[in-house]
């Protein structure tokens, strides 16, 4: 017999309890799983080591410096940010438009239509690269920004389309209407009702746009080329070629824009939620 809050917990009693803790313990187990590797990579970033060493036999800064000082490194990022800027925008041109017609009209093939949208994330992403390098091989945009960025917009518009049509479902057209019925014409409508209440919802899908592009390396790899190198293909070729310790530094790095990307977007759905 075990005491629990002044009660007796029968042996019986004791699976039961320990069924209902085991949720729990698994998401523990779960999320320390996840967290180690973060654990281990930015103690790495402020080695001393000339590689990959843990733990580190001292600390000091001297990685972060090489990367700030490094052109290679430092386009690299850059390309990374042109190109998941312009990809965020193409995504949003297409996703925004696609979500209102799927969400507010009915007509035949709509299933149809909501499978081909999220095909390019059910398609493994080798597949999915080897067609994009065939297809943009013949528009000769392999090893540009353009390819990079349409490459990456068909990547992401099923994210942002998911994110905005939820939002857009929510979302109680009695308030078009009454401005409508004030005499406020579509557009109008749009701009000053529509737009700020789907606000937050269309930054969470532009914020996911924007990462999945900063961060996506298979596709980079086949059809980048060195003129759009982004960070993700730079950090595979860097661990390829050599153990650059700056590759921590970038990882952390990551690490801490990812993070912080999650945390607005979950202050956006905070508000949202609200404003609901």
């Amino acid at each position: 017999m075990v005491r629990k809050n002044g009660r007796r917990l029968s042996g019986r009693n004791m699976p039961a309890a320990m069924a209902r803790h085991l949720p729990l313990l698994l998401a523990w187990l779960a999320a320390i799983f996840l967290v180690a590797p973060i654990a281990i990579i930015v103690p790495m970033s402020f080695s001393k080591a000339i590689s990959f060493e843990f733990p580190p036999p001292g600390y000091w800064t001297g990685y972060y410096a090489q990367y700030f000082t490094s052109d290679s490194w430092l386009e690299a990022t850059a390309n990374s940010f042109v190109i998941a800027f312009g990809s965020m925008v193409f995504t949003l041109l297409v996703a925004l438009p696609a979500a209102f017609g799927f969400v507010r009209y009915r007509f035949q093939g709509k299933s149809t239509l909501n499978l081909v949208m999220m095909v390019p994330i059910i398609v493994p992403a080798v597949v999915s690269a080897l067609g994009y390098y065939g297809f943009l091989s013949l528009m000769r945009l392999v090893g540009t920004h353009a390819g990079m960025i349409i490459a990456h917009s068909v990547l992401s518009i099923p994210v942002a389309f998911l994110v905005i049509a939820a939002a857009l479902k929510g979302f109680d057209r009695n308030l078009e209407r009454a401005a409508m019925s004030a005499g406020a014409g579509p557009l109008r409508t749009f701009f000053w009702v529509t737009l700020p209440v789907l606000r937050p919802g269309i930054l969470v899908g532009a914020l996911f746009a924007f990462l999945h592009s900063f961060n996506e390396a298979v596709v980079a790899i086949f059809i980048a080329g060195r003129a759009a190198s982004t960070l993700p293909k730079k950090m595979f070729e860097s661990i390829r070629l050599e153990s650059d310790p700056v590759i921590a530094v970038v990882s952390t790095l990551l690490t801490g824009s990812v993070l912080l990307g999650v945390l607005i977007s979950l202050l956006f759905r905070q508000r949202s939620a609200n404003a609901a």
